[in-house]
């Protein structure tokens, strides 16, 4: 059986359309690596006499404060996402089971949201102060020491306090896939549990850490709200200053090359890191995974409860309590004309840009499925290349090649008709929908890879046996079996436009709002308290996937 199905696999009417998919899939990568292309071009060929300014005045001190801020972040995720998984895995406690799933809810709340509030949260007339006033009975703020929360320091506590779910989810189920096995087999050579955690255990999970700090990286990149509120000026927030501020978009282009750099490096250290490390461990029962876990009393019970509650109050209900608290003051506007417009902004724009990544995302891998050549597996890494670019890089690259396209067609369509269309990419919705299609295509591949993994290749030979063409074999029995995964690749990708700050605060044409750009302005104008209802929404739009990933955690 297998060798009439190679037989058949192999003759030529079998590939009758592979060279027009692969062409396709091609031309859809190159579309999406586009943004990169044009952002080095502009760097290079534009006007280079900002260049020794740039490289003298602003690249060093934002690179450092990046750097710090990179690291910081990355030691404050790690040791709380970690820790937080281990305890979760391998430990039993009170509460262990909803604190578990209360750990994710903080990838409901978007960095620059979570800034705003704890800026509230942490002022002077804010409930953390008042307290310590009324506490110690101080009358001026000259009367005591607090924490500065505009500052690196409050930067580094705000973006770890939410970011640290990357590497909880990851390290999480790299321990339990762990089983009991390995642990049983260090214990009964005399190790104790922390030293079974951290020599055994700990090694065995750092490919999955290190995935998770990478997107820990990648999303401590990409933040421009948090960092531009609290003060910190880093590449992301210089290149955005560069470009708006000072008019000079040949060097935003030059810095973006910077960031773009340490995107590499990072990416490239992370496939280093992880090269022929394979773990391979038994697959054990729920049953067998309760029975290995260490049951907590007395003092260590009480730590590894407020260990696992502390991220998740920081993480989420103090930010999601603040806006929540000024919202309720607010429901008038939850009906205003303002809040409505940027809402059915932020749905469509939301919507295409889901319905086209996913096709997208659809195409280059059914293209590898059918045939996997060296040309379309390079086409799927360059096009999932941009989820790990800043949104205020991609913008950069994004308006460019749309402005050129626009200014052709318009001197093309006055020259034959006498009618000039204006800026019909550039100067609409669609240059956000095109930044967000090129960053968030790795979320839609994924989800469709794993989609296309379950099915059994004997599935597209199966139906050419039955006579239906390789189109028919698409449209009859494959797009239908990849529904779910489809629409859950469109659902991730359309939260996390929802959400997208950085990106479309850069690209948005004039009076275009989305409810993220909504907060935006509010914030930049200290009006914190007129963007809780905007927030909220944003807020609740995020917790559908926390809530998808929470049932899977809570069987475990």
């Amino acid at each position: 059986m297998s060798e009439l199905s190679q037989n058949f696999a192999n003759k030529p009417v079998a590939r009758r359309g592979i060279p027009l998919l692969n062409a396709t899939a091609i031309l859809v990568s190159a579309i999406l690596a586009l943004p990169i292309a044009a952002i080095i071009w502009i760097a290079f060929s534009g006007d280079n006499n900002a260049w020794p300014h740039i490289v003298e005045n602003v690249i060093p001190r934002a690179s450092f404060r990046t750097l710090i801020l990179l690291l910081s972040t990355s030691l404050l995720t790690l040791v709380t996402g970690v820790v937080a998984a281990w305890l979760s895995a391998a430990c039993d406690f009170p509460f262990r089971r909803v604190l578990t799933v209360a750990l994710v809810l903080p990838l409901a709340m978007p960095t620059y949201l979570a800034a705003y509030a704890f800026g509230e949260f942490f002022d002077y007339t804010g409930p953390l102060q008042s307290a310590v006033r009324a506490l110690f009975s101080f009358k001026t703020s000259r009367d005591y020491w607090f924490p500065d929360i505009r500052s690196t320091g409050g930067a580094v506590f705000v973006l770890g306090s939410v970011l640290y779910p990357y590497i909880y989810l990851t390290a999480r189920s790299m321990f339990l896939m762990q089983g009991r096995a390995a642990a049983d087999v260090a214990r009964t050579l005399g190790a104790g549990p922390l030293r079974t955690f951290l020599r055994v255990q700990l090694p065995m999970a750092r490919p999955a850490i290190i995935v998770g700090l990478m997107l820990v990286m990648m999303e401590t990149l990409n933040d421009i709200g948090a960092v531009e509120y609290l003060g910190v000026k880093t590449l992301t927030f210089s290149i955005y200053e560069t470009w708006l501020n000072r008019g000079d978009l040949a060097g935003a282009a030059q810095i973006a090359t910077v960031l773009l750099a340490i995107v590499v490096i990072i990416i490239s250290a992370e496939r280093h890191a992880r090269r022929q490390q394979r773990f391979v461990g038994s697959r054990q029962t729920s049953a067998q995974v309760e029975v290995a876990r260490i049951r907590l009393k007395g003092v260590p019970m009480v730590a590894a409860v407020a260990l696992m509650s502390l991220p998740m109050i920081a993480g989420f209900l103090i930010p999601a309590g603040v806006m929540a608290s000024y919202a309720i003051k607010r429901l008038d506007q939850f009906l205003s004309a303002r809040l409505l417009d940027a809402l059915i902004t932020s749905v469509l724009i939301a919507f295409v840009t889901a319905v086209l990544t996913a096709i997208a995302a659809f195409t280059l891998v059914y293209a590898r499925r059918v045939r996997e050549t060296p040309a379309n597996k390079l086409a799927g890494r360059l096009a999932t290349f941009g989820y790990g670019v800043p949104g205020t890089v991609l913008a950069i690259g994004v308006l460019i090649p749309l402005a050129r396209f626009d200014n052709f067609l318009s001197a093309t369509l006055k020259d034959l008709v006498g009618i000039s269309p204006g800026l019909i990419l550039s100067g609409t919705g669609f240059a956000i929908v095109y930044a967000c299609a090129a960053r968030f295509l790795t979320m839609a591949e994924g989800s469709i890879d794993s989609g296309f993994q379950k099915l059994s290749p004997n599935l597209d030979m199966a139906a050419r046996t039955l006579g239906r063409t390789q189109g028919q074999a698409l449209r009859q029995v494959l797009i239908p079996m990849m529904r779910p995964a489809a629409l859950t690749a469109g659902l991730l990708v359309f939260i996390e436009t929802m959400k997208e700050l950085s990106a479309t605060i850069l690209l948005r044409p004039f009076n275009f709002n989305t409810l993220a750009t909504l907060v935006y302005e509010d914030a930049s104008r200290s009006r914190v308290a007129d963007a809780s209802v905007a927030s909220i929404i944003i807020i609740l739009v995020g917790l559908v996937p926390v809530i998808a990933v929470s049932r899977s955690l809570d069987k475990g």
